[in-house]
């Protein structure tokens, strides 16, 4: 396949166009993110045989349904602001200046929607289906804090997004994404407008302080790494979610924690760790439920934390899926509020920002996404999508992002690990049996 050919790129701002000098204070659950690279995660469409309006092309369209979509999303129009403090700190926030939102119009000529969906490994020119690829979040005092592409194939159209990912996490990427589709197959406004108060342990806005020294870190450097798809039907989810239940004498495991532990098993097996080495999973844990009151589903930011649980690579492998998805219920179920608030007064008083310059070592996994967003509703009036795909963004070996699939009840994983890995569990029969070709 050939590569991409960029045909326009623009900038696009609120339909309103009204000045705004609103300032949107950061979390820590926002700040912790300044050295990691934005969100890239778009969807496959089949291309339509008409202009979803009269007289309107697919790109114009579409330009002007995410303008409309920017006056209620009007930060994702705006950049990062910082003011460097007389202690040698910066204090990050978003400045909602309206300055815009970059559109990249773009055609791969030679590339069908098959070429995307039926390779055994994700083709490498799907990375060039998103914009702003290796930007780092800090960047976006500069770049724009949300980027689209919309690349045309043959027969299809994939609609890429970029957003930095200090301004939202992955229920209020797919909350945006799902809005500007809504936008765009309907005149009128947004059924579920974001809110935009971020939540403080005092319930007060305040700048949080940065050391210099703690925004200084080397480039990540990644060995040569290989992508697929795993899906996962609902009946094959079932019988594992049985079955780690059924192990440890339980029903409160979930679907999602018996899968994630079916994969865990399966990278370190295949990665032939010695059965004294430590591995853990990393697996984001929503906030938004946990509050009390809790946040509403459509607050806008990040309301995530990291979770981690961390077993021996002998014990994970030989006390079963019951017992990896019981430690990963047991993270998750152990988060409350208090957990939360110890989190943000602690990293209030001592910045610790994820990445730094270091690689995932090959005891890592981790979770990105997650297969409850509503990522088959983005339907922006031609119909909804046949496939999702993660960008480059914060790709290292032991990525994995969870999608729903296409089918009710079933899941995708988007898996990035090294070329001898990925083989290896293609052949591994024990996890390959809950796999559908």
């Amino acid at each position: 396949m050939a590569g991409i050919s960029i045909i326009s790129t623009t900038t696009v701002v609120p339909a309103s166009q009204n000045e705004s000098t609103q300032r949107i204070e950061l979390t820590p659950w926002e700040l912790q993110l300044l050295l990691l690279s934005s969100i890239q995660q778009g969807l496959l469409f089949l291309k339509p045989s008409t202009p979803p309006q009269e007289n309107s092309s697919i790109i114009d369209h579409l330009k002007t349904s995410l303008s409309r979509t920017l006056d209620s999303f009007y930060p994702l129009a705006g950049r990062l602001g910082a003011t460097v403090n007389d202690d040698n700190t910066t204090s990050f926030f978003i400045n909602c200046n309206g300055a815009g939102a970059q559109f990249v119009h773009a055609a791969a000529h030679d590339v069908t929607v098959a070429d995307v969906l039926e390779p055994a490994y994700v083709p490498r020119i799907v990375l060039s289906f998103f914009p702003l690829h290796g930007v780092r979040n800090s960047a976006g005092v500069s770049e724009p804090l949300l980027a689209v592409q919309v690349t045309e194939l043959v027969d299809g159209i994939f609609i890429g997004c970029t957003v930095n990912h200090m301004v939202a996490d992955g229920t209020s990427f797919w909350h945006f994404f799902n809005s500007w589709s809504e936008a765009s197959r309907s005149s009128n406004s947004i059924s579920l407008p974001p809110i935009f108060k971020p939540w403080f342990v005092d319930d007060t806005h305040y700048s949080i302080q940065i050391p210099q020294s703690a925004l200084v870190s080397a480039i990540p450097t990644t060995p040569p790494l290989q992508e697929k798809v795993f899906h996962f039907t609902k009946d094959k989810i079932a019988t594992l979610k049985a079955r780690a239940n059924a192990e440890m004498g339980t029903d409160q495991i979930s679907s999602s924690q018996a899968l994630l532990a079916h994969l865990w098993r399966s990278v370190i097996r295949n990665r032939g760790l010695a059965e004294d080495q430590e591995t853990r999973y990393n697996f984001p844990i929503g906030i938004r439920p946990r509050l009390r009151p809790p946040l509403p589903q459509q607050y806008f930011g990040v309301a995530v934390q990291p979770g981690t649980v961390t077993m021996k690579a002998g014990e994970l492998l030989e006390l079963g899926l019951g017992h990896a998805a019981w430690q990963v219920n047991k993270t998750v179920a152990a988060y409350t509020e208090e957990g939360a608030t110890k989190f943000l007064e602690s990293w209030v008083k001592n910045p610790k920002l994820l990445g730094g310059g270091t690689t995932m070592i090959n005891d890592s996994l981790y979770m990105s996404n997650s297969p409850q967003f509503h990522v088959y509703g983005a339907d922006f009036g031609w119909g909804k999508p046949v496939a999702v795909r993660s960008g480059g963004g914060n790709k290292l070996d032991g990525k994995t992002t969870f999608f729903p699939g296409s089918e009710e009840g079933s899941i995708d994983i988007q898996v990035c690990l090294s070329p001898e890995t990925l083989e290896a569990m293609m052949e591994d029969a024990e996890f390959m049996e809950a796999v559908t070709i």
